[in-house]
């Protein structure tokens, strides 16, 4: 299984009384409120993680892109990729990704990305996404009729411009260029690409279609993600694709400390902060032709499978920060603990979604460098060795081949040095 480094770059300084004071943290969350310096020291805070990640093995350092919000402060993940290709050296640059609509030309987001390959010999894995209705509609102002369109054109120009050996025209809908002669072109012939959804049909079909990492980037857990995995998978078997567990990719907070009781005193403030500062207005979660009917009809069958293991209120109260720290826990939210039983409920998770991509989100809302670090290091050192070895039955065709190679290396290490495994909490 890859294991892949990731944080939402939340603004550390919201107060207490943020959510009760019913503004949004998407769209129009008060300027007043974010301080400059204290944006670029969380950067910063972020590039030393990112790096220190790359030294200890992660196979993958991921960025996402958002706008106009202190939950994710990453408007631009190609420029943040741009600081890391150069000061790491093997782990991939998973871009999750641009929101290919919302580039006029898309062409642009080619370029980037091929000059990104280019800078970090080979290591880009090229994330192509929707984008949040928060982001795309009402930030940006692309019509909800349109983005899947735009989208679609997009994507269509993005690997003509990586693949084509001679100039050529392009001549759609919303864009139109006489002359498209991408300089760079990647070192990958095409780089690795990631979708991510939310239980859309035409996302799966997409993915399956065209041979991309479907990634499943929701922060709710096992119990809300299980019913949509299972109908992915369903979907996938049933349409006579192939079961590969590379080809899934889920997020998860995780929480390790040398013990349990360390991990709550040292997590449970800051996953509170997380959960109770991603309050979106009702008005900006969706609009008018941005879901298809379709979707939005499987969206309420996952919903209400969801509801079954966790029932509304309790969703609530952990979008509220009000859980108990073990209830986050025991839901699934986070995965908390000593590095034993850090890794036995993740071997768990991943064995029951059939995950060979994980995307372990170690640091969270307001939480210290000094304790992300920690995190960082047990997770590298105690967790993934054991880890490694999942899912190796299976071909990785959706990260770059020399991240495949350096991850077969250190399997091999492991194999060569059997690994203590101490006790699980139960």
């Amino acid at each position: 299984m890859k294991l892949h480094w990731f944080a939402e770059a939340s603004y550390p300084e919201l107060p207490p009384d943020f959510r009760a004071s019913g503004e949004s943290s998407w769209v129009t969350t008060p300027i007043s409120r974010c301080e400059p310096g204290v944006v670029g020291d969380m950067t910063r805070m972020f590039i030393r993680l990112m790096q220190q990640a790359d030294r200890e093995g992660f196979d993958g350092l991921a960025m996402n892109e958002h706008h106009q919000t202190p939950f994710a402060l990453t408007p631009s993940p190609n420029l943040l990729a741009a600081t890391l290709a150069n000061t790491t050296e093997n782990a991939a640059l998973l871009i999750i990704g641009d929101s290919l609509a919302l580039y006029n030309p898309p062409v642009r987001v080619a370029e980037e990305v091929a000059w990104l390959d280019c800078l970090s010999d080979g290591r880009v894995i090229s994330g192509f996404v929707f984008g949040t209705p928060m982001d795309t509609l009402y930030c940006y102002g692309v019509s909800p009729t349109e983005l899947r369109e735009r989208f679609h054109e997009a994507r269509e120009l993005i690997q003509k411009a990586w693949e084509a050996q001679e100039p050529f025209a392009f001549n759609g809908k919303y864009t139109k260029l006489r002359y498209v002669n991408l300089w760079p072109r990647p070192v990958q012939k095409r780089p690795p690409i990631w979708v991510p959804g939310s239980g859309s049909v035409e996302t799966w079909d997409l993915a399956l279609k065209n041979d991309y990492c479907y990634g499943q980037l929701s922060f709710s857990g096992l119990h809300s993600a299980k019913p949509l995995v299972d109908a992915w998978w369903n979907y996938a078997e049933e349409n006579g694709y192939e079961i590969n567990p590379h080809q899934l990719a889920f997020t998860q907070l995780i929480c390790c400390a040398e013990t349990d009781a360390e991990a709550e005193a040292k997590y449970s403030d800051a996953v509170k902060y997380f959960y109770r500062n991603r309050s979106v207005h009702p008005g900006f979660e969706s609009g008018p032709g941005f879901r298809t009917q379709k979707s939005v009809q499987a969206m309420a069958a996952f919903a209400a499978e969801t509801n079954k293991k966790l029932p509304p209120e309790e969703k609530a109260r952990a979008n509220a920060g009000e859980m108990d720290f073990w209830d986050y826990d025991k839901h699934g939210f986070i995965i908390a603990g000593s590095p034993e039983r850090v890794r036995q409920r993740i071997e768990d998770m991943a064995k029951e979604l059939r995950v060979g991509q994980l995307i372990a989100c170690l640091h969270m809302g307001d939480l210290d460098e000094e304790t992300a670090a920690m995190n960082t290091h047990l997770v590298a050192t105690k967790v993934h060795p054991h880890l490694r070895s999942l899912w190796s039955e299976y071909e990785d065709r959706w990260t770059p081949p020399s991240v495949r190679a350096a991850h077969a290396a250190q399997m091999a290490k492991t194999a060569a040095q059997p690994l203590k495994v101490a006790g699980a909490r139960a």
